[in-house]
């Protein structure tokens, strides 16, 4: 567990599923620490509109993501963010390539992508729990919101 950073970046393939669900999740978890002065944002490679199972699975813990603007990470790219996390391989390799002369630090989690599971619709939601749960217990391992 560490000091939290001044700014965090959830960066993954498309900003639809994980990076959105990570960028709720470490919102709520920073309100319900009563933190303020972090800034945290989330971004992808290819950006595309939010998945409507994320809506749905943060919504059932209170989170609203209806306004969630998809944001491109060549917006993001200049450094001023202190730690990117990727939430995909290739957004991985991507931040740390484009992080190489920056100051800022990039670090992989390796949690399942709902979208690659088939099955009926609450298969699906259940999966997609799985990765939002994943996501909160990586965010409270990581971070130290004292």
């Amino acid at each position: 567990m560490s000091t939290l950073p001044g700014s965090v970046l959830f960066l993954c393939t498309r900003n639809a599923i994980r990076s959105p669900l990570a960028e709720g999740l470490m919102k709520d978890e920073l309100l319900r620490a009563g933190r303020t002065g972090v800034f945290a944002a989330s971004a992808g490679l290819y950006p595309t509109d939010i998945d409507g199972f994320v809506v749905s699975v943060l919504g059932e813990q209170g989170i609203d993501m209806h306004r969630h603007q998809s944001r491109p990470f060549d917006v993001h790219s200049d450094g001023g963010y202190d730690l990117i996390i990727a939430l995909s391989k290739q957004a991985e390799g991507e931040a740390l390539n484009a992080m190489r002369a920056q100051a800022t630090e990039v670090e992989g989690w390796d949690v399942l992508d709902p979208s690659l599971v088939d099955g009926t619709r609450d298969m699906k939601l259940d999966a997609y729990r799985e990765t939002r749960d994943q996501i909160r217990a990586k965010i409270k391992e990581r971070f130290d919101f004292s």
